[in-house]
Parts: structure tokens; C-alpha cells; sequence
């Protein structure tokens, strides 16, 4: 578990240094929960209500710094999430998800996204399906902001996650769920 700590402060303190001229730092701060469902081998399915941050960070400067011109905004998410589970037992689970998001206005009001990403995790009970707690989650999603304000907006989105230990110990058969995410996210200009 001490192990698991320190990789993850280790992780999201490199992700979180971006060298001058290559992002112009945070962008948007934001929170997300839902319901999050998933089939078990043995047991009933694994339930979840999610609770993340989100911190955005402009990949824009970057993308024109490589040559790619974005028409959209451009964003690198460090996610850190600890998500109650309610089935098969009540538990625990952890962890930070590393994301890109690619988000296009089509008005001042209305921004639909498309996100994905991976990072590690830790399950706080045992499942047949892994030989071990500490997991990854590669992640895709794709969502709708509605701006309530010229910087707030409120966030909808469709999350699939397939949870698994990268083959560090057998078995690692996976756990893959279906997410209904809502919250709000403030852009920073």
C-alpha cells in the first residue's frame, strides 16, 4: 500500500511539471460523479459511484510548438479519484487517471469532448478476476458541456473503463464498466 502511495505522488508530481512555453499551466478545475456498473465472475456486479477531480492543463502551445494545429481546445487531465463501491461489497477504490481531452465549441453554450487516458489504481477488496489490488484503468469517454456561465459549465458524460493489473500477477481477466458521469468544471482563461 506504502508503495502504491509514493509511485502514485511520484507519477503526478512529473505529469503536473510542464516546462515553460509548452502549456500555459491550469485551465479548468472540475468534479464528476455518477454510477459506474460492471459484470463479476462469481459475485453480483460491481457497482460504483464515482467521485473525481479533474485538473486541466492547455496542451495548445504544445500541439502548435509540434506543427498540430487544433481548431478545438486541447487539454491534459490529471484526474484523481477515490470511489466508493457499493456491490458486490462495500469497499474502496483509488487511484489517478492521466487523460487527454479534445473539446469542440459549437457555440458559446454548448462544447462536446471526446477523452482518454490510463493511470493506476488500487482496489480495496479482492476479486476473482485479479490476482492483485493494485490495478490500471484505461479509460474512454465522450461527453457534452453546457455552459451555465461565460466559465462554468455543467458536464455530462459517457465513461467505458476496463480495469485490469497489466499482467502483474495471475489472474488478470479484467473488470469492464459503464459509466453516467455528471458535474460542473471551471475554465480559467
Amino acid at each position: 500500500m506504502k508503495k502504491f502511495f509514493v509511485c502514485l505522488l511520484v507519477l503526478c508530481s512529473v505529469v503536473l511539471y510542464v516546462p515553460n512555453g509548452y502549456s500555459k499551466g491550469l485551465s479548468s478545475i472540475g468534479f464528476l460523479t455518477g454510477y459506474m456498473k460492471g459484470s463479476l465472475e462469481d459475485k453480483p456486479d460491481y457497482e460504483v459511484v464515482p467521485l473525481m477531480l479533474s485538473f486541466g492543463f492547455d496542451l495548445k502551445p504544445l500541439a502548435e510548438k509540434i506543427g498540430v494545429d487544433t481548431k478545438g481546445i486541447l487539454e491534459f487531465q490529471v484526474e484523481p479519484f477515490i470511489n466508493p463501491v457499493i456491490e458486490p461489497e462495500n469497499s474502496i477504490e483509488t487511484g489517478v487517471n492521466l487523460l487527454i481531452k479534445y473539446a469542440f465549441p459549437l457555440n458559446k453554450k454548448l462544447m462536446p469532448y471526446i477523452k482518454f487516458g490510463a493511470g493506476p489504481s488500487f482496489m480495496g477488496m479482492d476479486i476473482r478476476e485479479q490476482g492483485t489490488r493494485f490495478n490500471f484503468v484505461d479509460t474512454a469517454g465522450a461527453g457534452l458541456s453546457w455552459f451555465i456561465k461565460k466559465n462554468l459549465s455543467v458536464d455530462l458524460e459517457y465513461r467505458f473503463r476496463h480495469l485490469s493489473n497489466a499482467s502483474i500477477d495471475s489472474p488478470n481477466r479484467g473488470v469492464e464498466t459503464h459509466s453516467v458521469l455528471m458535474g460542473f468544471s471551471w475554465k480559467f482563461e
